[in-house]
C-alpha cells in the first residue's frame, strides 16, 4: 500500500473512532507512518485529506449496500439481507457516525459524500419496497419513501442503541423488530 492510501484508510479509521476535530495530523500521520512531509505532498491539509477517507468511506458504504441491493432474491428479500448485513454495530456506522460531528456538517464539502450515500440508500430501499409492493410482498398501501426512511433511521438509531448499551444485540433487536413490522404487512415476508 503506497502512502497516499495509508494515509487515507487511516484517516478513516481517525474519522470512524475519533471524529474530525478528533484526528489531528500528527495522529494521522502516526498511524499511517508518513511523515508531514508525505501528508502535505499527497493533500492539501486536513481537510483535504479528511474529504478523500469520507469519500472512500461512504463509496465503499454505498458499494456494499448496491451489491445487497442488486443481489439474488425478491425485493423484500434483499431489503432483508440488506438491513440483516453484518455490520460492526458497537462501532457505529462509519458514514452515520459523521453526522454527529458538527464540523463535517458545517462543511458543505464534507458534508456531500454524507448526504449523497444517505440519499442512495434511502432511495435504493424506496425502489426496492416499490417493487415489493407492486409484486404483491407487502401491502401495496405501505408507502415506500417513508418506509425506506424509516428503515434507514432504525438502521442509524440501532447503531447509537448498540454503543448506549454495549451490546450488539440491541442493535440486532431494532432490525428483528422492523421486520417485525414489515411482516405485519406482508403476507410473504422471510
Amino acid at each position: 500500500m503506497d502512502t497516499r492510501e495509508r494515509l487515507i484508510d487511516s484517516t478513516r479509521e481517525l474519522l470512524w473512532e475519533r471524529g474530525y476535530v478528533g484526528t489531528s495530523p500528527k495522529a494521522i500521520q502516526r498511524l499511517s507512518g508518513a511523515g508531514q512531509g508525505s501528508m502535505y505532498h499527497h493533500f492539501g491539509g486536513k481537510a483535504e485529506l479528511a474529504l478523500a477517507a469520507i469519500e472512500r468511506s461512504a463509496g465503499e458504504h454505498r458499494e456494499r449496500a448496491d451489491a445487497v441491493f442488486t443481489g439474488p432474491g425478491t425485493a423484500l428479500e434483499r431489503v432483508t439481507a440488506y438491513l440483516r448485513r453484518e455490520r460492526e454495530a458497537l462501532r457505529g456506522c462509519p458514514v452515520g457516525r459523521l453526522t454527529h460531528d458538527p464540523d463535517v456538517m458545517a462543511d458543505p464539502a464534507l458534508r456531500a459524500p454524507v448526504e449523497e450515500t444517505f440519499a442512495l440508500l434511502t432511495g435504493r430501499l424506496t425502489a426496492l419496497l416499490a417493487e415489493a409492493g407492486e409484486k404483491g410482498e407487502i401491502d401495496a398501501r405501505l408507502d415506500p419513501a417513508d418506509t425506506a426512511a424509516a428503515l434507514v433511521a432504525v438502521l442509524q438509531g440501532g447503531y447509537v442503541l448498540a454503543r448506549a448499551t454495549g451490546s450488539a444485540e440491541t442493535y440486532d433487536r431494532a432490525v428483528d423488530g422492523v421486520l417485525g413490522l414489515i411482516a405485519v404487512h406482508s403476507p410473504t415476508a422471510p
